[in-house]
């Protein structure tokens, strides 16, 4: 555990928090911490997550642009529903992708455990685009993702950052309630 890694778990439960909330503040909250958690996660060898930080950046400065464009005349951020067939290509290709990115890590790099990586960086990017696109069914792509994340951090010895998706976990399941009594209002 280090300073670094204990302020990007401060940012990250802010930034959570923020989403759940439907606040525009969350992008550049998400845009400091993915920063400090590129570093952390290229130095643990965790290339998909260090590579997945700089993805993040680039999708959180679209979520941003796009949520401030999305509201509804009260102020509060709309939310959606994907059509069914978004849905499953998206769990397809999140899928293929696993499998090709995982086969290229182990092929390509010394990444630990490149298939359970390249998981939780794949759904991740299928989570942070439903998200920044304002889908509901963003929170089903983080909770499996938390569920995944979590033992990987703590066999990597990150017990700080397995706490923090511990939390996630708990925030993902708060977050799609609260967009689901939103989408209904």
């Amino acid at each position: 555990m280090s300073l670094l890694e204990i302020i990007a778990v401060l940012l990250g439960v802010a930034n959570i928090l923020l989403i759940i909330r439907r606040s525009v503040w969350n992008f550049p909250v998400a845009i400091a911490m993915v920063g400090l958690y590129f570093v952390i996660f290229r130095d643990a060898k965790l290339y998909s997550d260090a590579g997945l930080q700089i993805f993040f950046a680039v999708v959180n400065l679209y979520g941003w642009w796009n949520w401030t464009r999305s509201k509804a005349e009260s102020g509060a951020i709309v939310v959606r529903r994907i059509q069914a067939k978004g849905y499953a290509l998206c769990i397809i290709v999140s899928i293929a992708a696993i499998w090709g990115w995982g086969a290229i890590m182990h092929a390509e790099t010394d990444a630990s455990y490149p298939y359970w990586d390249a998981s939780v960086a794949m759904l991740s990017i299928a989570g942070q685009i439903l998200m920044a696109r304002r889908f509901v069914e963003n929170w089903h792509f983080w909770i499996v993702v938390n569920l995944i994340s979590i033992p990987l951090y703590f066999v990597k010895e990150l017990y700080l950052t397995a706490g923090l998706y511990s939390l996630f976990l708990v925030l993902a399941v708060t977050g799609l309630i609260a967009w689901r009594k939103a989408e209904q209002t």
